[in-house]
């Protein structure tokens, strides 16, 4: 495969040890067959068993607030704002978080196999299949900026694990139109396989904005609901900052 001229560079980049709750955002992540290293390992639900949807439900909407790290031997970390860094699960990170959200909630391993070796306690199921690599241009954030300009277009309304500093095209959320199309990131290999269909947590605030419903309504009316892409791996890698990104083939 020949690789194309440079397209962009990555600016971010992104995983999310559990699920709705704040991203962590690191120089280098390791991509395998189907996601990062090391995201969505784990979800918040609350005492009735319920994960959190901050999509769907105002009662969730400041679970995007609290902070979540994975340590070195991949044991969960978070932080409600103004609090200090905890283990989680652990009845004190939960005491944290319930105090935090004003009613009972846990954070539980989707699965054992996230769990840590010494752990025994609920486990809980993720409430969707894990996404492919969720790719997103600062190109496709100057247009939403355009469209919209008392907005605040934060990557992290979005939920990337790439995000690729590129020039604006006018009148365009280009990645959109690369569906089927071939992305060497450094030495990772994608096939963008679908537009990523935007939901009601785009709109939702988060530490250094506020609540936005135009950020949705935009994308709605001028990109058919989609902001960013999916893509599938062809080729295992760990990314970094600055790793150039290419069409290939």
């Amino acid at each position: 495969m020949t690789a194309g001229p440079a397209l962009g560079t990555v600016s971010q980049l992104w995983r999310y040890p559990a699920s709705s709750l704040a991203g962590e955002l690191l120089d280098a992540i390791s991509i395998g067959t189907t996601t990062v290293d090391g995201d969505r390992l784990f979800g918040l639900v609350d005492a009735a068993g319920e994960i959190a949807r901050p999509d769907r439900s105002p009662k969730w909407h400041k679970v995007p607030l609290i902070r979540t790290r994975l340590t070195e031997d991949r044991r969960l970390e978070v932080a409600v704002p103004g609090g200090d860094w905890l283990p989680a699960p652990n009845p004190e990170s939960d005491r944290a978080v319930s105090a935090f959200l004003g009613f009972a909630a846990s954070i539980l391993p989707f699965g054992k196999e996230n769990a840590a070796s010494d752990y025994t306690g609920p486990l809980t199921a993720a409430r969707y299949t894990k996404a492919p690599i969720h790719l997103l241009t600062t190109a496709s954030l100057a247009r939403l900026k355009a469209l919209h300009p008392e907005g605040v277009p934060d990557p992290r309304r979005f939920r990337p694990n790439i995000v690729v500093e590129m020039a604006p095209v006018d009148g365009s959320f280009p990645e959109t139109e690369w569906i089927g199309r071939k992305l060497a990131v450094g030495d990772l290999l994608l096939t963008v396989s679908e537009p990523c269909r935007r939901c009601g947590f785009t709109i939702i605030a988060q530490d250094g904005f506020d609540n936005d419903p135009g950020i949705l309504r935009n994308v709605v009316r001028h990109n058919a609901h989609n902001l960013g892409v999916y893509c599938t791996v062809d080729r295992p890698a760990r990314v970094t900052i600055g790793a150039t990104m290419r069409f290939v083939g």
